[in-house]
């Protein structure tokens, strides 16, 4: 394992027995997003399933499975550029990929709701994701503090990258 797939990392979220619960996915599906979306699917959980994924330092992105509903955020549409994930989601969301010269800045895609219903809403997870101070996977260590599975998930984690 290299320093740069450390950083990548999937992980799902689920409740069980009205409480949060956090295991790592396969490395392999922080490249794979159908993978990813049938990886949720099939974790049992007490309503939505929540996957989120960082790859190196470069986006982030988080989805919500309900059934036959999939609710997917990514934080930096230019990371389709050079990443097949991001790529992958805009092609989902149905969003052009921008040409390099069209775009200077971090913008995010996707459903900035994602999240609304659990305490995070669409400003503050904006402001998460455009803030290019933070790595994805504080982003993300961000976003699971606020939504309350911060111990789950930094387990989850510590577990992934030692």
């Amino acid at each position: 394992m290299t320093d740069v797939d450390a950083l990548d990392f999937a992980i799902v979220v689920y409740r069980e027995d009205d409480h949060w619960e956090a295991e790592m996915l396969p490395v392999g599906l922080t490249a794979d997003l159908h993978g990813l979306i049938h990886a949720l699917r099939q974790q049992p959980s007490m309503g939505a399933t929540i996957g989120l994924v960082a790859v190196g330092d470069d986006f982030f992105v988080a989805l919500r499975v309900f059934g036959e509903r999939v609710d997917v955020f990514l934080s930096d549409i230019t990371a389709a550029w050079d990443w097949p994930l991001a790529q992958q989601v805009l092609e989902y969301l149905d969003v052009p990929v921008p040409e390099e010269e069209e775009l200077d800045m971090v913008l995010p895609a996707g459903d900035l709701s994602i999240f609304a219903d659990l305490g995070l809403d669409e400003m503050e997870l904006g402001a998460l994701s455009g803030d290019l101070e933070l790595l994805p996977d504080e982003v993300l260590s961000s976003i699971a503090a606020r939504l309350g599975f911060s111990q789950p998930f930094e387990r989850a984690v510590d577990s992934a990258i030692g």
